[in-house]
């Protein structure tokens, strides 16, 4: 089966340590709110305003979801201290599009997938499908992997900060922009191929791409 998507809109931000730049306090006026924000939250929430997205339904995916939070109970774990109950809140892997359903007040569907290296591959196909129903789609990937003593680990990703947006729907039109399969090593794998997809983005044209369920 294929279903061909229109790309409405697209953004994608990445950076080889911290992207910069980001309208957090502008987007997110309340402070005590604001605070709450874990980094792949407010990447999230900066590409969302970029493509021009209020409110509706979402598929969301990161592979490695919030490290930080993560590392930061393994090494209260391993130090034998208390762990943060903020840490213990924000280390699921749908953080950052739930503080975005918060702050937009969106109570549509956001389901959040996490496929390793075939996460935006899952996000595609899945968000295809519901798109059937004529709605326009949020597609969404980010990876944060900017945490302490990661050099120690990563030995082929050139960006730790990753974050991309695709608005799409359903249409009958032919494909025009080709879906790499083959990773670019310098995006991490579980994101590349959706980060291809907004860099081939031009909107001054119909953009449409074909997904294979």
């Amino acid at each position: 089966m294929k279903i061909n998507l229109e790309i409405l809109s697209a953004t994608y931000l990445v950076a080889d340590e911290e992207i910069g730049d980001l309208r957090t306090k502008e987007l997110v006026p309340k402070m005590v709110f604001r605070r709450r924000l874990t980094r792949a939250a407010k990447l999230v929430v900066e590409a969302v305003d970029k493509v021009n997205f209020e409110n509706g339904r979402i598929v969301y995916g990161s592979a490695f979801g919030e490290l930080k939070a993560s590392a930061n109970i393994l090494s209260a774990i391993l130090n034998d201290q208390m762990i943060s109950p903020t840490d213990f809140q924000n280390s699921v892997y749908n953080t950052a599009v739930s503080y975005l359903s918060i702050l937009k007040n969106n109570k549509n569907e956001i389901l959040t997938i996490s496929s390793g290296d075939k996460t935006a591959e899952k996000i595609l196909k899945v968000g295809a499908v519901k798109a059937l129903d004529g709605d326009e789609i949020l597609l969404l990937a980010s990876e944060t992997m900017n945490i302490e003593n990661i050099d120690q680990i990563n030995k082929c990703i050139d960006t730790l900060e990753n974050v991309v947006a695709l608005k799409v729907r359903v249409t009958e039109e032919k494909a025009n922009i080709n879906i790499l399969n083959e990773n670019n090593s310098k995006y991490p794998e579980s994101i590349s191929q959706m980060i291809e997809i907004a860099k081939n983005y031009d909107e001054n044209k119909q953009n449409v791409i074909e997904i294979q369920i």
